[in-house]
């Protein structure tokens, strides 16, 4: 039985998964992911996973909106390794029946809560503690190339940012396009072509009978 709890968040694909902790003396242990609760909530195992990053951010740091351009496209699963961080999920996939909304998730070492993101689903998340350690599991390795960004400070997003920080940004992230420019400029992943990608990931991770 799994040890991982699930909940489905506001944009239609990604998940919120809140694992159990087993502490002693020592310490504890915790596993952030665990396939079978993955499988039982988005119907298929993860994705191949080609990279592990990490990054390290001081309060007030914000990274996104970021999202990969589809094809390739890459989905994510993300848990937050030291510190505290609000986790945004946003749908940038136009067609979607969730475009342009978004789900937060607070990440820490009090619940150990991880998201999965879907194929093209943009991420970005507010770092509210020094030294806060954001932890990467990818679909596909890094490519400059491929690599897209929606502003945070988007109206019609309405993305809720901490009144209580000075926001620190990427002058890439600073100047990103809002929403309805990338969707003008084609930049935008389709939601079909995200389910495509997502449906041949299933079917290279699932054994034939």
């Amino acid at each position: 039985m799994s040890t991982v709890r699930a909940r489905e968040l506001a944009v239609e694909g990604a998940f919120e998964f809140t694992p159990r902790a087993f502490p002693d003396h020592r310490g504890f242990f915790v596993s952030p992911f665990q396939e079978s609760a993955l499988v039982a909530a988005a119907g298929f195992p993860l994705f191949p996973v080609r990279q592990l990053s990490y990054s390290l951010s001081r309060r007030g740091v914000i990274r996104g909106v970021h999202y990969t351009a589809t094809p390739p496209g890459m989905a994510k699963y993300v848990h937050c390794a030291r510190g505290r961080v609000l986790d945004l999920v946003v749908d940038v996939r136009v067609g979607s029946p969730t475009y342009g909304r978004f789900d937060t998730v607070l990440l820490d070492q009090r619940d150990f809560r991880s998201v999965y993101f879907p194929v093209g689903v943009g991420h970005m998340f507010v770092a509210l503690e020094d030294d806060s350690i954001m932890s990467y599991a990818l679909a596909g390795e890094y490519a400059p190339r491929h690599e897209r960004a929606v502003s945070p400070f988007d109206p019609r997003l309405g993305l809720p940012i901490p009144d209580d920080i000075v926001p620190v940004l990427s002058d890439r992230d600073r100047h990103a396009p809002t929403l309805e420019e990338a969707e003008a400029n084609g930049e935008l992943p389709l939601y079909a072509r995200c389910r495509e990608l997502e449906a041949e990931f299933a079917r290279t991770l699932t054994p034939s009978p």
